[in-house]
């Protein structure tokens, strides 16, 4: 069992749900084309590196370990032969572009790549924005940083006992006005399980029957 790089430091619960392959609402089309549009964008900012001379290899699966997996975006090169891990991320142009910052707004993307660059084994990386609207750039160089890796490492361990010990992590601290629960797709199921932890057998219990009295006025 590995967790995904790319939800570290996000809702722990999110992750707990997808590997117990809890119930959750359908992605809507918008979020498909918003995917999709990602890694069109992503293939755009990396033609011209390619042309440069500066990538060294794209898509690369972190080495094999026992807690996390993932892909890197890229890893290139500056004139030095100095390697760096890039991440291309494409944010909403309804955010204020201008003022983005990752250590504040996008803090799972800085727990992304510190990880990249832990198991890559590589001192630095690069955060590149790109305003999906205006295709305005905003790049961002990350250093590696130990502490951080050791607090990502811990998180990981911790969620995966509890996903073995089926226990439903608590919620976040700003549950439910956190972005991550305005579009989440286990918010139903989250919302039964309340604030606390709780065992997920007994979570279980309570969307079952409630699943079974909504049959019940359905059939009747």
């Amino acid at each position: 069992m590995k967790i995904w790089i790319s939800e570290v430091g996000k809702c722990p619960r999110v992750v707990f749900f997808k590997f117990k392959r809890a119930p959750a609402e359908e992605i809507d089309p918008e979020r498909l084309r918003i995917f999709e549009d990602g890694h069109w964008l992503q293939q755009k900012i990396l033609r011209p590196l390619f042309s440069y001379g500066m990538v060294r290899a794209t898509e690369i699966p972190i080495p094999e370990n026992e807690i996390v997996a993932g892909k890197a975006d890229a890893i290139i090169s500056d004139s030095f032969g100095i390697p760096y891990v890039l991440e291309i991320k494409s944010v909403s142009g309804k955010m204020n572009f201008e003022k983005l910052d990752p250590h504040r707004d996008f803090e799972h993307h800085i727990a992304q790549i510190q990880l990249y660059l832990h198991f890559f084994k590589i001192k630095k990386g690069f955060l590149l924005y790109i305003n999906k609207d205006t295709q305005e750039l905003k790049e961002f160089l990350i250093e590696y940083d130990p502490e951080k890796i050791k607090s990502l490492l811990e998180w990981c361990y911790s969620l995966k006992e509890k996903i073995e010990l089926d226990i439903v992590p608590e919620s976040l601290k700003d549950w439910p006005q956190n972005w991550e629960c305005q579009r989440c797709l286990f918010s139903e199921i989250c919302k039964m399980a309340g604030r606390n932890e709780i065992e997920w057998a007994q979570l279980k219990e309570k969307f079952e029957n409630i699943e079974a009295l909504k049959n019940q006025k359905e059939n009747s």
